[in-house]
């Protein structure tokens, strides 16, 4: 027989791997690394060390680039435009799709059901099937108001002017009492204003209104008001205008103005936003001077009386929306409507796949902005779930943010169903049992930062282990239970608790000592901490909501560091504070303080050019002559954290207000971030512990912390419980809310909710040490922790 031909394989098969060559996105070095397709990657490492740079700022931004390439000119200006990404050679990339940890909008609109289209097909079933018939979808919404109106139009016909009658009416399901927010706000007036002050006095007491500024000249310059007159001497009408008088135009200073009273403009300013996104000495004041409750006329429920008579089976949209998701599934599923089955079946799956991820015990009408990071990104994926694609790139963001550790199995079970469809799954992650399932890992650092950006190492779990690098040396790491407890000092009385799902719950939490609440997710951790605890006095709470910054914004600024070290400049050179600031007049003229000349390039990647006549230093050069202790306020915004707290410490540069929050800042292990890197550029892990070190300055005796091990590397939670004991230590008393099993061994106490999520949940099911839960075993919670510390 003649020696047979062997065949190569086809061409097309070769491309097994994302080849990825001399990255160079924030602080990645040259990185050069090839990915398996169809496999699970994780990539590891320290917070900072470059992860969602490599994998967001560079294989996922340049799938999205060339994706939206293929689209028209015309199409690609509505796109957001992406730049394409610092790096040489990217081969075998394939449709990629992102689910990271950005909290869902925070439109006060947004619902669970408007973020996940389950409620558009609700509404499409109720105008189908709800009885009476009152309209189509837009009748059941709430974002939608009813309107109608009559009148002549104006019509080109034929080459002739032509008048004809029209009339419409829209049919919508919002409330028209609380415009379909579901509250109605009442406002403190004393909060708004000093009474024994007249507006020239500086009477408001509102962030931002001065009297120097144009909302000062407004009210004094309306006409309305005797400027030197105390508020309190006011006529009704007066304080009617004051307060709210519907918009006006005005003339000031010869400029045509609107002025309006205080209320409205507060209402539109300040709450059209979502608490989270607002500054904190916004979110304060809005705290001191609204109180929200919920709307009496539609219940809180968002809708028009007509949108809720419509009722299937004695069941209206509103009920449906408030259901626990799980039982709202099993309604769906008992309806049998020929008439609309392709719709009942698309929302029946889009209900199991909530139930599937482990969200099935939220509810519809749940405001999106309220959901936890893990929560918001598992109902992302949501809609990936029953995706017959294949040959996908999903990358997620640390999917296990969130999760109890009984959780995290069902979570990896997805993560492998996906990859075994045949796409490629890439993970940002620090979970040892999330790490366990990759086929394939790649372990950034070796340190954070401007030490971080390198490949350490690439392989197999196992090789990780043995490898020695950070990663490798911590991944089986336990924390063993402590062999003593601190004994609590007094209690904090919780009575009656009923927000959300919790069963009337009664607890007293310990203080004095560190206290971990914990329970798989949605067991009512966060709703009896923040509805119970948060809200009293010496109660600092530091949530897990995102830190808002442009790209102006950055730790100096954030931390109001910035504030005493442009005082210090001043005074030491005898100019004023506003010069050393590159938002106000210290700014460079060429790119007004940004370090960087935007040009917009219409549909294609805007490019972005150091600005020259600065050198990217985003000051003026006559400002730059002025030191401080040898240095000028360009170098000290690019000092390290650490550095700059040698600096301010001592000799000239001594500023004690900055060397404080420089120290804080170093405590929660930020000493190699730079004072003046943008915030737009700081990872999750990084952004948390900036918010951490910032309310670590505010009085208080009682720290809420809401998972702070979020984003943080196993080498970094060692930091991080050694900070909890010093803050106990130091005198506070603080309580933690939980998942990760190295923050519970190390407590001193444990509250455990549960037994289940949703209204399976809601119930204290232990209280007590570590160690007696580990030898109860009776939670859930109490198995994990004692396999955890091997007891």
């Amino acid at each position: 027989m003649s020696g047979r031909q062997v065949s190569s394989p086809p061409a097309a098969d070769t491309h097994d791997w994302i080849r990825v060559q001399g990255a160079r996105v924030n602080n990645l070095k040259d990185v050069s690394v090839e990915i398996p397709k169809r496999r699970l990657t994780a990539f590891t490492g320290v917070s900072g060390s470059g992860k969602s740079s490599l994998v967001f700022g560079t294989i996922a931004a340049e799938s999205q680039r060339m994706i939206n390439e293929t689209y028209s000119a015309f199409v690609q200006g509505f796109m957001p435009t992406l730049a394409r990404p610092d790096v040489d050679v990217l081969e075998g990339l394939t449709t990629a799709i992102l689910v990271d940890q950005e909290r869902m909008g925070g439109n006060p609109r947004s619902t669970v059901g408007t973020a996940t289209d389950a409620n558009a097909m609700l509404r499409i079933v109720f105008s189908r099937l709800g009885s009476p018939h009152i309209g189509s979808p837009q009748a059941f919404s709430f974002n939608v108001a009813s309107i109608s109106g009559a009148g002549a139009v104006t019509l080109e016909k034929g080459g002739k002017t032509v008048k004809e009658r029209r009339s419409f009416s829209i049919t919508g399901g919002m409330c028209p009492r609380c415009e379909g927010l579901g509250a109605v706000t009442d406002f403190d007036v004393t909060a708004l204003y000093d009474d024994s002050k007249s507006l020239a006095e500086g009477a408001f007491t509102i962030p931002g209104y001065s009297m120097d500024g144009w909302q000062g000249r407004i009210f004094i310059g309306s006409g309305l008001f005797d400027p030197d007159k105390p508020i309190r001497d006011y006529t009704k009408r007066e304080l009617d205008d004051l307060l709210y008088k519907e918009p006006i135009k005005i003339k000031v200073e010869g400029i045509n103005l609107t002025y309006e009273g205080l209320i409205p403009k507060i209402q539109k300013s300040f709450l059209s936003k979502d608490k989270e996104s607002m500054q904190p000495h916004i979110r304060a004041f809005v705290e001191r001077a609204v109180t929200f409750t919920p709307c009496p006329e539609c219940e809180g429920t968002r809708l028009s009386d007509a949108a809720r008579s419509s009722k299937i089976n004695g069941v209206s949209i509103a009920d449906a929306c408030a259901m626990q998701i799980s039982d709202l599934a099993a309604w769906v599923h008992g309806l049998d409507e020929p008439s609309v089955a392709p719709l009942l079946g698309a929302l029946g799956e889009t209900l199991d796949s909530f139930v599937e991820i482990g969200l099935g015990y939220l509810s519809l009408d749940r405001a999106a902005g309220t959901l936890s990071g893990g929560e918001a990104q598992r109902t992302k994926m949501i809609r990936h779930l029953g995706s017959s694609l294949t040959d996908i790139t999903y990358v997620f963001d640390e999917p296990t943010i969130g999760l109890h550790p009984h959780d995290i199995q069902r979570m990896n079970t997805l993560l492998l169903r996906l990859r075994d469809k045949g796409n490629t799954v890439l993970v940002v992650e620090h979970k040892p049992e999330a790490i366990a399932i990759a086929d394939h890992v790649v372990d950034l650092g070796p340190g954070a930062g401007s030490d971080g950006g390198e490949v350490v190492f690439e392989g197999t779990v196992d090789g990780l282990r043995g490898s020695g690098t950070l990663t490798g040396r911590h991944l089986d790491d336990k924390v063993s239970l402590k062999p003593s407890y601190r004994a609590a000092k007094d209690v904090l009385q919780v009575r009656g608790a009923s927000t959300h799902n919790l069963q009337d719950v009664d607890v007293d939490v310990p203080l004095g000592l560190l206290c971990v609440v914990t329970g798989v997710a949605g067991s009512g951790k966060s709703s009896l901490i923040h509805g119970s605890v948060s809200g009293r006095d010496g109660v600092v709470t530091i949530d897990q909501g995102a830190i808002k910054g442009s790209r102006r914004s950055n730790p100096a600024t954030y931390t109001g560091m910035l504030e005493p070290i442009r005082k210090a400049f001043a005074k030491a050179n005898g100019v004023k504070p506003a010069l050393f600031s590159p938002n106000s007049e210290g700014a460079c003229p060429a790119c007004n303080g940004a370090g960087v000349i935007y040009t917009d390039l219409g549909m294609m990647a805007g490019v972005a050019t150091t600005c020259e006549e600065c050198e990217g230093k985003r000051f003026q050069a006559s400002v730059l002559e002025y030191r401080l202790g040898g240095r000028d306020i360009s170098e000290v915004l690019g000092m390290s954290v650490t550095e700059a707290e040698e600096f301010f410490g001592t000799g000239e540069g001594r500023i004690p207000a900055a060397h404080a929050v420089l120290r804080r800042l170093a405590d929660v292990g930020l000493g190699y971030v730079s004072l003046g890197q943008p915030l737009t550029t700081l990872s999750g892990g990084e952004r948390q512990r900036l918010k951490l070190a910032t309310h670590l300055g505010e009085k208080g005796g009682i720290y809420v912390l809401d998972e702070p091990t979020t984003g943080l590397h196993l080498a970094d939670v060692e930091q991080l419980l050694g900070l909890l004991d010093r803050l106990v230590e130091s005198g506070k008393s603080v309580i933690v809310i939980e998942h990760h099993q190295a923050v519970m061994a190390h407590a001193d106490w444990i509250i455990d909710l549960g037994p289940g999520a949703g209204h399976d949940g809601g119930r204290v099911i232990f209280e007590g040490t570590p160690a007696d839960l580990v030898a109860d075993r009776q939670t859930l919670t109490g198995e994990h922790l004692a396999a955890y510390v091997g007891a």
